[in-house]
């Protein structure tokens, strides 16, 4: 393997002037060289093919030694350093100061085909920003990280990726519902790839401790390397710079909603920098539309992080974002002017999202039909995903009781579509019917714009835990299954047809299937 390294971040920013490997507060730097933890038993288990290419790799390259120890920590490539960043952040809305890499070591920076990646393990082992945890992480959160990085991007979601998950050999204590009921597990290590790691938190921290001068060291790291865009200079600079980032988290969460994917914990040391999405940690996936859904058993009392409330969470975040870069600008007011537009742009481009999705002319008026089915939604449980890829089959010259029974499916209690819930479904879809017999476009060329956007397959709760029990047990094939089907989301795919369906009853309560803990 020969990468073309080129380590902008370590090489541009200052460096952790202590060496030794302690939990500590960290000043004055961006960073702190740190070395991956040697494990007993390194076992490559599954590599991202569609990712090799764009890294200059080839599937030869990963079943080599080096490969495999580079990638589960047991070897540092010649002439590289690997470090992890210091960072704070606000986790669920309180400033916890110093959080950091705590579970993360960045091994080096490539360049290949004009494109600049950074590469990361997470579960490597400690660093100074462990505090009292053990730097490692499980097979079951390493199977979920590294399936849904990849599903996301095939999704067309900003988010970074997973090159490799791998065993360590090593077992790892972990209290799974933090419950008091600790068990040994499986330890792990996936290499997490994205163009940069920069987080929201990365700026905080040095606000925080007025470390004015690094924090614009980072700031205009930040904009050359990965906003070449702006050009301009002095405080427009930095004004353009939150502009952007705005933009970016924008676009991001509308195409969370879009798919129905829940991120459960969007604390700022947990937002990136790029607009990517970023930590798989207690995520989930839409089964039934609901507002109120949070896949996180530590949010599961006040609901911050809920699906309703995402784009909210990142206008609140953003705020702390401006807040962090105040100093470089000293002014409030055009802070202000950016953030003031975030929701009226959100919910132009949600808007535009959603009509894509009803297969409608984004130059229309839709906002009551849009309105009226998110109500529609909520009164009866409905598969997110499979109300909307059915809605697709639905043609103009349907009568609403044929067009409900294509989308009857969808229902988890199909009994329940009775009484003034029906009354409701029949005013809606006859609505929808008749704004498609308004519209130009032909039944099956809408299908097919319907169907791009709409995904058949998803990573459902439920079906990453099937592979993580079967991982338990020592088979692993069912992650390569899961991979293949995810890489065409929005294909059809009959040989994976027992996927394309609704969330089973002994799914609807089982730990790892509804709710998850933080803990990896």
């Amino acid at each position: 393997m020969i990468f073309n390294i080129n380590n902008t971040f370590s090489n541009s920013l200052p460096a952790d002037k202590t060496l030794e490997n302690t939990r500590r507060q960290v000043v004055d730097a961006c960073f702190s060289y740190v070395t991956p933890k040697k494990t007993a038993k390194p076992e490559l288990l599954h590599v991202s093919e569609t990712l090799l290419e764009h890294l200059g790799l080839t599937k030869e390259d990963t079943t080599s030694d080096e490969f495999l120890s580079i990638f589960t920590g047991n070897k540092v490539l010649e002439n590289t350093h690997s470090y992890a960043m210091c960072y704070g952040g606000h986790q669920f809305g309180n400033w916890a100061g110093q959080l950091g890499d705590g579970r993360a070591i960045n091994l080096f920076e490539i360049d290949y085909n004009n494109e600049h990646w950074a590469l990361q393990l997470k579960g490597a082992g400690e660093t100074p920003y462990s505090r009292t945890a053990d730097g490692l992480a499980v097979l079951r959160s390493s199977i979920r990280e590294h399936l849904c990085s990849e599903a996301m991007h095939h999704l067309g979601v900003p988010t970074t990726r997973s090159l490799s998950l791998s065993l360590t050999g090593d077992q790892v204590l972990r209290d799974v519902m933090y419950n008091g009921n600790p068990d040994y597990e499986k330890g792990a290590v996936v290499c997490r790839v994205a163009p940069s790691f920069i987080r929201f938190g990365n700026f905080e921290i040095l606000a925080a401790r007025q470390n004015h001068e690094t924090l614009q060291l980072l700031t205009d790291y930040t904009i050359k390397h990965f906003y070449p865009e702006i050009t301009s200079e002095g405080k427009q600079k930095y004004l353009d710079f939150l502009t952007a980032v705005r933009d970016r988290t924008i676009e991001m969460v509308v195409h969370w909603q879009r798919v129905g994917f829940v991120h459960g914990v969007m604390n700022t040391d947990n937002m990136s920098i790029l607009g990517l999405t970023i930590d798989y940690g207690p995520y989930g996936w839409l089964e039934d539309f609901d507002y109120e859904w949070t896949p996180n058993t530590t949010d599961a009392q006040h609901r911050r992080y809920k699906f309703g409330n995402q784009p909210y969470i990142c206008m609140w975040n953003l705020f702390k974002l401006a807040n962090a870069l105040y100093p470089l600008i000293n002014e409030v007011e055009p802070l202000q002017e950016v953030l003031d537009t975030f929701e009226g742009l959100y919910i132009e481009q949600y808007s535009k999202m959603m009509m894509q999705k009803l297969g409608l002319s984004i130059n229309g008026d839709y906002v009551e039909l849009i309105s009226s089915l998110e109500k529609a939604l909520q009164l009866i449980e409905t598969d997110y995903t499979i109300f909307f890829r059915n809605l697709a089959s639905i043609s103009k010259s349907d009568t609403t009781a044929k067009a409900i029974e294509k989308i009857t499916y969808a229902y988890y209690n199909e009994e329940a579509l009775q009484g003034e819930v029906l009354l409701q479904w029949k005013d809606w879809m006859n609505n929808y019917i008749e704004v498609l017999q308004n519209e130009t476009i032909e039944d099956d060329e809408r299908k097919v714009k319907m169907n791009s956007i709409n995904p058949k397959y998803v990573l459902r709760n439920y079906i990453a835990q099937l592979a993580i029990d079967d991982a338990d047990k020592g088979n692993y094939e069912l992650i390569d299954e899961l991979y293949q089907m995810l890489k065409k989301p929005y294909d059809d795919q009959p040989e994976y047809e027992k996927w394309f369906t609704k969330r089973p009853d002994w799914a609807r309560h089982k730990i790892g299937c509804s709710m998850l803990s933080c803990s990896s």
